[in-house]
């Protein structure tokens, strides 16, 4: 598709990808924020989540800065996931726009 698009565009045509592989995709995953075992009454929401247990955050920027990192890292938190991907497809080589977090933290 190459880079300049809406980062909607990406998630869509990756979700479809992904699902014609034969993977589960969710887009648009509810994650609810608790804070020490209490519901905050807020909720964020993942691009996709890949067979329950790889969130992926698609981005469509020149770089990637650290608030995207601890963006991901922290819905990895309150998802209990602990895998994620932050793929940034607005780099001209997608191999350069792809980072890898783990959530080795332990639970609140």
């Amino acid at each position: 598709m190459g880079p300049g698009l809406l980062e909607s565009s990406y998630e869509g045509a990756l979700a479809a990808e992904l699902a014609q592989r034969g993977l589960t995709v969710s887009r648009q995953a509810k994650i609810e924020a608790h804070y020490r075992g209490v519901s905050l009454g807020v909720s964020y929401r993942a691009d996709l989540v890949v067979e329950g247990c790889v969130l992926v955050e698609v981005k469509s920027v020149k770089n990637i800065a650290k608030v995207h990192k601890q963006q991901l890292l922290t819905y990895l938190r309150h998802s209990g996931l602990r895998l994620g991907l932050l793929l940034n497809f607005g780099r001209p080589r997608m191999r350069e726009g792809i980072i890898r977090i783990a959530n080795n933290l332990p639970e609140d």
